[in-house]
């Protein structure tokens, strides 16, 4: 298998089917099986040993071995067992089966398996499915399929995708410029380059493309494919684009997708832990565990159970989140990662040409002698850039006499009004003013003080002190020292200096200050709680990235991971703040605008800070992180959760639908 198999099953020493086949047999004779005993022979042997156990059970005892775990086995724990049994591409075969009988068509498991097989793959998957069912897989497919879809099934089922590695510059300059004329520069789109071009190029070369892509248009492939293509055309490209940048990623992502949240997809996950373990299993746990903070096997261990948990384990290989078992290489795939948050164009929604004072005129068609016209007032607020707001409140002054906002206040109510004043307010007062509602009254906010203070730059902190000042007549060191205490205390006005490092990284002291925060056992937790504030209130956001690869290369764990272990309560929470918004602040607030959607009843208050807040920053950046993460775009999760001109007035700012 060489020294480069990624596998978690090998080979069993000193292997003999014969005697496996008999084991096999008295598990299941009598009343009865003995699981435990199936499911360890099984998940010890790779696959190529079963086949010879599967042919030594016949000789042995005239019976079909897979028909025998059938009868013996349920549910679950069965189709697992019996789909290790398979040879690789008659399992893949198996699964396109199922995908396309009977009423309706299981889109996910065909695009799942033909967009990540190699060409091999493919073509012993053709060959293994005319050898079990006597048809041909392209005519079934196409029989259940229809339009663009289709076509790339189609294309995907050839298995010709180029595997040369020799890359063409020009080639690629001219695939980029093809693929851009296709989507972003024409009305409509030319569906048959993107097939063209991502069915049938090599990895090595599209991985070149895309990286040219993002250089010329400013956007990933990605963004594009979801703005011009749509349905199940869509994912399928979009899945394509993955498993061409890392087809362990691709499934590690799908992994965590089949077990996050209520209800596990027991087929997905069977069909990945199958189809991988004797193939990239130790890379999909890796890339699980880095960009997931927490293993693979862990995931599996609280979502799963009985014999079904223990094969499921057996193909995981461990645990990486013991002592010693993040992989190394991690670090650097995490860096990559966190880097790319980095540079990734912050594309921020635009104002209306012309949207300035003049529309102050309009906004008073909002306020009729018959009620409030909310639409008119959505229309034009929501559609202007906060400096065009600003001179839309002057306008409104000098032609009125009167005062927008107060106006604005007495017209609207509730979350609307919120969202509406929100939006009229200049970004660093509208700051002030939730960190002043987060500290009055009975009770603080100690979510809103992180968000704001672990997000924003020094410049944005900079206006945020001027502005509370201005604006409360008393400093918000003054206003935070009142109303928080101890490390939490000292963490936030550390954070409200605005004073944080703006260079590059230097590796030297990166190592440095990773030791410094890696040595958990001296000292007191008052003393490890110092030494963390220290570098990361006030190191640079990339030192930092530089510091949190150094520290997995130290600990074998993740910064996040060891502040979760390590500490507790609002200081717990505000260092981790800090660590996700500098891996990827997009990230960070997309998880937020999740959680104060999901569940039962909606944290408005949440919901409304963020759109308002990041509107002109990086909204575009959140929402593609959102799609991403989250399988919905954020435009259907917010339709989903508000209702009435709330509804409308987000999804303006939202700026469309992914």
């Amino acid at each position: 298998m060489g020294a480069k198999y990624r596998g978690s099953i090998r080979d069993f020493p000193d292997f003999n089917p014969s005697q496996d086949a008999e084991t096999l047999y008295n598990a299941m004779k009598g009343f009865g099986s003995d699981k435990e005993a199936i499911l360890e022979l099984i998940t010890s042997r790779s696959n190529r040993q079963r086949q010879e156990i599967c042919q030594n059970y016949k000789s042995l005892y005239g019976k079909d071995l897979i028909a025998d775990l059938k009868y013996e086995l349920t549910g679950k724990f069965e189709r697992l067992i019996v789909g290790l049994m398979r040879p690789p591409a008659y399992a893949d075969a198996k699964e396109i089966k199922d995908a396309i009988s009977g009423i309706g068509t299981d889109e996910k498991c065909l695009i799942e398996i033909l967009a990540s097989r190699t060409n091999e793959q493919i073509h012993q998957l053709v060959a293994a499915y005319k050898d079990a069912y006597e048809r041909d897989l392209e005519a079934d497919i196409t029989g259940d399929t229809s339009g663009h879809f289709r076509k790339m099934l189609v294309v995907l089922l050839q298995g010709t995708r180029e595997e040369d590695d020799v890359v063409s510059e020009d080639l690629v300059q001219q695939d980029v410029q093809d693929l851009y004329e296709a989507g972003e520069l024409k009305w409509g789109t030319d569906e048959a380059q993107f097939i063209y071009i991502l069915g049938n190029r090599s990895k090595q070369h599209l991985r070149l493309v895309f990286d040219e892509y993002l250089k010329t248009t400013g956007k990933p492939i990605e963004a594009s494919i979801r703005g011009e293509l749509s349905g199940d055309f869509e994912k399928l490209m979009l899945a394509v684009v993955k498993c061409i940048r890392s087809t362990a990623e691709y499934f590690a992502e799908r992994l965590f997708k089949a077990m996050k949240g209520l209800g596990t997809r027991d087929n997905t996950l069977i069909r990945i832990m199958v189809s991988r373990s004797e193939l990239d299993m130790l890379d999909i746990r890796e890339i699980f565990r880095t960009k997931y903070e927490k293993s693979l096997y862990s995931m599996i261990k609280n979502d799963t159970s009985g014999e079904y948990k223990k094969t499921l384990l057996k193909l995981c290989g461990g645990d990486d989140d013991a002592a010693g078992q993040f992989f190394p290489e991690a670090a650097q795939v995490a860096y990559q990662m966190w880097e790319l948050s980095a540079v990734a164009r912050v594309e921020t929604l635009r104002p209306i040409a012309g949207g300035g004072g003049d529309h102050g005129l309009a906004l008073i068609c909002g306020f009729g002698v018959s009620g409030t016209d909310e639409d008119t007032i959505i229309d034009i607020i929501a559609h202007r850039s906060n400096a065009q707001r600003q001179q839309i409140r002057q306008t409104f002054k000098s032609h009125f006499g009167r005062d927008l906002m107060a106006d604005l206040k007495s017209e609207l109510s509730g979350d609307l009004a919120r969202l509406i004043l929100g939006l009229m307010m200049p970004p660093a007062h509208y700051d002030a003013k939730q960190l002043k509602k987060a500290m009055e009254g009975a009770g603080t906010d100690e979510k809103a003080l992180i968000e704001i203070l672990a997000t924003r730059t020094n410049a944005e902190i900079q206006a945020i002190n001027k502005a509370y000042k201005e604006d409360y007549h008393k400093s918000l060191e003054d206003a935070l020292s009142s109303d928080t205490s101890g490390h939490f205390k000292r963490i936030l006005i550390s954070l409200a200096t605005g004073n944080r490092e703006e260079g590059g990284e230097d590796r030297e002291r990166a190592r440095e200050d990773a030791q410094e925060i890696a040595d958990t056992t001296s000292g007191d937790k008052s003393s490890l709680e110092t030494r963390f504030m220290m570098i990361l209130c006030t190191r640079s956001y990339p030192h930092l990235r530089r510091v949190f690869q150094e520290f997995i290369k130290m600990t074998n764990y993740d910064v996040e991971h060891t502040i979760k272990k390590e500490m507790s309560g609002d200081v717990r929470d505000v260092f981790v703040a800090i660590v996700q918004s500098v891996k990827n602040k997009p990230l960070f607030f997309a998880d937020k605008l999740y959680k104060s959607m999901k569940g039962a009843g909606t944290d408005e208050k949440t919901l409304t800070r963020i759109m308002v807040s990041r509107s002109e920053i990086d909204l575009l950046n959140i929402r593609r992180e959102f799609i991403e993460k989250y399988d919905k775009s954020l435009h259907q999760a917010i339709e989903g959760d508000t209702s009435g001109h709330f509804l409308k007035a987000l999804l303006a700012i939202c700026g469309g639908e992914d």
